[in-house]
């Protein structure tokens, strides 16, 4: 028989398949991920100082920026790296960590954009008792409740993932540690661990993409009821930003972890996973302050503070 030998590393193969192009995605992801965080850096700066933006939309938007911050962080520093050596290596720990982080942080945000999309529809379908129902103390309950499914949700698959027999190849087509490429590096079947992956991203991913989508045909069928049309345009505004970034998140994360293994392409998946870990996190700052009058005008307003210190 011969020897099984236990993988304590991974080669993170990301992009090295393409040398010529290494300069170019190094620059054009440096580039994406600096406005990254400069654009949710300003909206968790903005609705912090100004007292008019101290509301429960903007407490969760400020959560989610601040996720947006810590989610690209996980993956896009660590790539950038990789994209300036010849041989990129990762520990099996710092592999099992990077994948834990990317887990938390995205299933916190899937079920954060959740309450967000809740947040609208009581403010539009039930605003007298708007204030009543998402108080203070509502809200961080809420947000504490996305942390901890987050936690317990990524400690579990990290867990299980981890716990599996890594004796055979140890280089990951993907530019990070990710649930599928892991699971190609796994020796013996692993037909019950995809099951469990499909099974759980159908349970963190499509039941809240449901209510979701109960609380948006609610919200749309309240507005369609007002009688004045200015109404219906400012409530559809505060809406259109959410629903745009919800479409983005969610159409991503269900195509590539509700997909049977058969119906992987590792080299095309790694390209389509940009979009919700460099895109989308870029987009949402974006999405949020130009179509929001409030966080322009605050954002307006802190930059003539600055402009009148600078001045003295």
């Amino acid at each position: 028989m011969e020897n099984e030998t236990s993988v304590t590393e991974f080669i993170i193969l990301g992009f090295l398949t393409l040398p010529e192009l290494k300069l170019l995605l190094f620059v054009a992801f440096s580039c994406l991920y600096f406005l990254t965080v400069l654009g949710n850096i300003i909206i968790i700066a903005i609705i912090t100082v100004d007292g008019a933006l101290q509301t429960p939309m903007y407490f969760f938007l400020r959560n989610l920026s601040f996720l947006e911050l810590c989610f690209t962080s996980v993956t896009i520093p660590n790539m950038l790296v990789n994209l300036l050596l010849e041989e990129t290596k990762i520990s099996f720990v710092g592999c099992a960590t990077q994948l834990y982080f990317f887990l938390l942080l995205g299933v916190t945000e899937c079920l954060l954009l959740t309450v967000m999309s809740y947040d609208r529809y009581v403010a539009i379908c039930i605003p007298l008792r708007y204030t009543a129902i998402m108080n203070k103390r509502i809200c961080i309950q809420f947000s504490a409740a996305c942390w901890f499914v987050g936690l317990l949700v990524a400690a579990g698959h990290t867990a299980v993932i981890f716990s599996l027999s890594f004796c055979g190849p140890n280089i990951i087509n993907h530019f990070f540690c990710d649930i599928q490429p892991l699971l190609m590096l796994v020796c013996g079947d692993t037909y019950w661990n995809e099951v469990q992956v499909i099974a759980v991203a159908g349970v963190v991913l499509m039941l809240p993409f449901i209510l979701v989508l109960i609380s948006y045909i609610r919200i749309i069928t309240t507005i369609l009821k007002m009688s004045s049309a200015k109404s219906r345009s400012k409530a559809f505004s505060t809406c259109s930003s959410h629903l745009i970034v919800v479409s983005l998140y969610y159409g991503t994360a269900v195509f590539m972890y509700t997909r049977p293994k058969a119906s992987y392409s590792l080299d095309k998946d790694k390209w389509f996973t940009l979009l919700y870990c460099v895109v989308t996190p870029l987009v949402n700052p974006i999405i949020y302050s130009l179509r929001n009058k409030e966080v322009k005008g605050a954002l307006w307003k802190l930059g003539d503070k600055m402009f009148q210190r600078l001045e003295r």
